[in-house]
């Protein structure tokens, strides 16, 4: 998804897309990975999240071929359907994954898997960007990436949890804890709400670095990149530091501050312009700020979210569902708000859903840990090889 996301300038060039068609590639990409994810929570609590993972993750890199050999528009915006049907399945089969392991170690280490996602994200652009540099098209590296990626997912199957630690629904009915169903789900979808504007907010940064810098800054495809770059490296790093500043802080107020950094990070950026000669540094930092505050929001919601249900397939798929739907209506809004005043004008938006994430993100996790579900069961300790 880093080499993805760090092509869209080469792509853009190679296909001739515009602001607007590559709007509409993205949206497509999201939408895809929404329908698939209908289907896939309930796949995961029936069959197993490590199943889920294990065919889901060398299908998603293979389906970058798509994108990779298409010669026309057109042909872009089916395999960009197709790629997020498999990149749907996949989200959710990590990210349920990962809440079985969180809850075995019984302590907040959610936000260092989503840094693992990160730092690919990091890597996929310092490798776009040096591949660009040294002449090679962007159909071939999207080819190799697909290629190395699919046979990279293999690698780790054998270490993931082999059991569940959460029961099915109709296990634990009877005994008080479905009764809490409807108030929980109802907070859930109020932290859905929260998700989805932090989405949005991520979604024009991931999708929409890399081409301010080229549009708007006019910087060549390779510093373009690097745009996309040094947002990743800091969400990386502050995902890595997420999980202890969460310990001390607690989720709320880690919310408020995720926000309040996002917020002032976009504002930093639409300032860039002024600023000349140094306008791309400037720039720079404005996206490491965004990176640094963006980073704890969908961890912090998943980690709650999936401790609050003892289904957690299911209910993580409604929260990336909210997501899910901030990223595809996000940049695709921003892309054709671009093509009708400017892209500078457009990253506004996401300015003012940072600030909501900031103001309304604390109480959504206090409602969702007022109903939250705890296992019968101590949690285990288990050998990294289990």
């Amino acid at each position: 998804m880093g080499v993805w996301a760090a092509s869209l300038p080469a792509m853009d060039e190679r296909l001739d897309l515009g602001t607007g068609r590559t709007g509409t590639v993205l949206l497509l990409v999201s939408l895809g990975a929404l329908v698939s994810m209908q289907g896939a929570g309930r796949v995961a609590d029936r069959f197993s999240s490590r199943r889920l993972c294990l065919i889901s993750g060398p299908l998603h890199a293979l389906l970058l071929l798509g994108p990779a050999l298409s010669g026309s528009y057109a042909a872009l915006l089916a395999w960009a359907f197709v790629f997020g049907l498999g990149f749907g399945l996949l989200e959710i089969g990590m990210n349920a994954h990962a809440v079985e392991v969180e809850e075995r170690y019984a302590r907040p280490i959610m936000s260092a898997f989503h840094g693992m996602w990160s730092l690919g994200g990091a890597v996929g652009g310092l490798v776009t960007a040096a591949a660009l540099r040294s002449g090679l098209g962007v159909s071939a590296l999207l080819t190799a990436t697909a290629l190395v990626g699919a046979v990279l997912f293999l690698l780790p199957g054998r270490f993931l949890l082999r059991d569940r630690l959460m029961p099915e629904p109709e296990e634990v009915a009877g005994d008080g804890q479905a009764d809490r169903r409807v108030p929980v789900k109802g907070a859930i979808t109020l932290l859905g709400i929260v998700v989805f504007a932090g989405s949005v907010s991520e979604g024009a940064a991931v999708d929409w670095a890399a081409m301010h810098a080229r549009r708007v800054l006019d910087a060549g495809p390779e510093l373009a990149a690097l745009a996309f770059t040094v947002y990743s490296v800091a969400m990386t790093t502050m995902r890595f530091l997420g999980d202890r500043l969460r310990g001390r802080l607690g989720g709320a107020l880690t919310l408020r501050l995720a926000g309040s950094l996002a917020a002032a990070g976009y504002v930093v950026v639409l300032l860039a312009p002024a600023l000349g000669g140094a306008a791309m540094v400037f720039a720079w930092t404005g996206w490491v700020l965004v990176g640094t505050g963006l980073a704890t929001i969908v961890p912090v919601a998943f980690s709650a979210v999936g401790a609050s249900q003892q289904a957690a397939g299911r209910a993580l798929a409604l929260v990336t569902t909210f997501g899910y739907c901030g990223l595809l209506a996000g940049p695709a809004v921003i892309g054709h708000l671009a093509e009708v005043t400017s892209l500078r004008a457009a990253l506004v938006l996401p300015v003012g859903l940072a600030i909501f994430v900031a103001l309304a993100g604390p109480g959504a996790l206090t409602a969702l840990t007022r109903h939250r579900w705890t296992p019968r069961a101590e949690p285990v300790t288990v050998s990294r090889y289990s």
